[in-house]
């Protein structure tokens, strides 16, 4: 398995991934639009030449940073990439000098797991709402904030 930044060739892959989630309701899906503009935030997992894993480390606020757009491919579910992909992103947002990252989720059990820890959504900055008035579920959203303070 390599760990790697997304590039251009992983949207579709990216796309049909996250999308197949959505369409569960196990996560928010996204758009080609949204994935091109956000690519350079993408950490992808790859096994063969197959995505296997992804998920973005968004830039929100001062030393404030969000874990989005999880997904792994059911066939590397329970293998750790999550775990790895979670695990890479959390380094970079040292690197950045972010001290708090936070995960809108519908798995805190994952989070958990990771060291993050459940908040009420309200305690989150309000610079963390601001592309919400884009999904469609405001707003009345349903995820559940986790933290972790680095």
């Amino acid at each position: 398995m390599i760990y790697r930044k997304a590039i251009f060739q992983d949207v579709e892959s990216i796309h049909k991934l996250v999308n197949t989630y959505a369409e569960q309701g196990l996560m928010l899906g996204r758009s080609r639009n949204i994935l091109y503009e956000t690519l350079r935030d993408m950490v992808v997992a790859e096994n063969d030449g197959e995505i296997a894993g992804v998920a973005a480390l968004h830039l929100v606020w001062d030393e404030l940073v969000e874990i989005r757009a999880l997904a792994v491919a059911p066939e590397a579910t329970q293998q750790g990439v999550g775990r790895r992909i979670v695990e890479t992103l959390l380094k970079e947002a040292k690197e950045l000098g972010a001290k708090t990252v936070f995960a809108l989720t519908y798995q805190p059990g994952f989070f958990k797991k990771l060291g993050f820890h459940e908040i009420p959504k309200e305690q989150l900055s309000p610079k963390v709402w601001k592309e919400c008035i884009n999904c469609a579920k405001f707003p009345n959203c349903d995820e559940i904030a986790m933290v972790k303070e680095l």
